[in-house]
């Protein structure tokens, strides 16, 4: 009876991943690494063709495709950080910028938390925020190349003392003895960002109940997440990075029911205090533009109440106008010199007519796309302005006029 061998084993691309990963861990692997720091994606070939001379080809592949994720990550951890951490590409995708990381793990420092559980830590970012702020830390997550990529990234940085990378389900983790939760769920599939909230992993619900099992919890979402989903225990916070809005987060164990908009970099907080909407008004002297954060966190109305005599142009708009100029970290304000029914000829004219030869074009409520009126524009000449195109009493309108410089 003849002998028939078994067959081969279907190679797992999960162990391959993690093994890939380990080796860049090396001494080798490092120094390739740091070779590639300054590395031009647009010369890979010729590039992974030299090193292959020198070095394995899974090894240069693997410090190839880490120094690509490297270069993305600076956006979000600063050069410093980024070109010693390392990533997968989902969590490039998902982490948490370094200053928004930096604000919540300032929240809960100041909130007494000193050991906190990190639910879906991803590759690490908000682990690491949250031990720079003297808090320890237990990472889990349930993907093993994740929990390699974490761990590392808390050696790297010399963290590793108070950060515990755990590789499990997070819904089997005991949280019972922690001061505090933080549950990042992923909001990306195979298809690209999800909408549903149930359909994170792990599910919203899910997370909600885990952030009320303890004393403080923060529980990362969308901001485009509907109000009527936020939990009546919890405190909403949207927060913007530079004018764009980068992630809400639910708190619990803080102020029920707040809603509150922060700006970061400055770190100016606003909490709502329930205001009605504002009225609808002419438009005066001034616009005022509010952050975005403001806006997801419906807080325009008080906004509109620290200018004084601000009203929305529009019911629907969430532009607010006032007769005088006033500070606020909330809004960005315009001196509006010209009040106009849209009309793409005369407004042809004018910036003809005045000079303009840079104009910064911003939409609200119009169905003009910004970059096809300014190729119909044809600016040209020294002068610059500000057109807003948006609705006026429910009327197209276009306003003209500068932006007025804070402080």
């Amino acid at each position: 009876m003849s002998h028939v061998p078994a067959p081969n084993p279907a190679p797992n691309p999960a162990v391959d991943a993690t093994a890939a990963f380990t080796a860049l861990l090396t001494a080798e692997g490092r120094a390739l690494l740091d070779g590639l720091r300054d590395y031009d994606p647009s010369q890979e070939l010729a590039t992974a063709t030299r090193l292959r001379r020198e070095h394995p080809a899974e090894l240069v592949s693997a410090a190839i495709g880490q120094a690509r994720l490297r270069q993305r990550a600076v956006a979000k951890f600063g050069a410093e950080d980024a070109y010693r951490m390392f990533f997968t590409p989902h969590g490039v995708e998902q982490a948490t910028r370094a200053s928004v990381a930096l604000h919540r793990a300032q929240r809960f420092q100041a909130l007494g938390v000193r050991r906190l559980a990190d639910l879906c830590c991803g590759n690490g970012g908000d682990a690491i925020a949250l031990a720079r702020a003297g808090i320890s830390v237990l990472a889990v997550d349930r993907d093993p190349l994740t929990c390699e990529v974490a761990r590392a990234n808390a050696e790297a940085l010399g963290l590793s003392d108070l950060i515990e990378v755990r590789c499990a389900d997070v819904a089997e983790v005991d949280t019972s003895t922690y001061d505090a939760v933080f549950v990042d769920p992923a909001r990306r599939g195979g298809r690209g960002r999800i909408f549903d909230p149930e359909a994170y992993s792990p599910p919203l619900s899910w997370a909600v109940e885990a952030a009320r099992t303890a004393p403080r919890a923060a529980l990362k979402i969308a901001p485009g997440v509907p109000h009527e989903a936020i939990p009546d225990d919890a405190e909403a916070e949207w927060i913007s990075d530079g004018g764009d809005v980068k992630e809400a987060v639910l708190w619990f164990g803080t102020e029920p029911g707040a809603r509150r908009a922060t700006l970061l970099p400055g770190g100016a907080s606003l909490v709502g205090r329930g205001l009605p909407d504002p009225a609808v008004r002419p438009v005066g002297r001034y616009l005022y533009e509010p952050d975005g954060a403001v806006i997801r966190a419906h807080l325009v109305a008080d906004v509109a109440a620290e200018l004084g005599d601000g009203g929305l142009i529009d019911e629907t708009i969430a532009y607010v106008t006032s007769d005088e100029l006033r500070a606020s970290a909330y809004a960005a304000a315009y001196e509006i010199t010209d009040v106009l029914p849209f009309n793409l000829k005369r407004l042809k004219a004018i910036v003809r007519e005045r000079r303009i030869g840079v104009a910064v074009i911003k939409k609200r409520g119009s169905a003009v796309e910004p970059e096809d009126l300014r190729k119909k524009l044809k600016l040209d000449g020294p002068n610059s302005c500000v057109i807003v195109l948006t609705r006026v009493a429910g009327a197209p309108t276009m306003l003209l006029g500068q932006a007025v410089a804070k402080g």
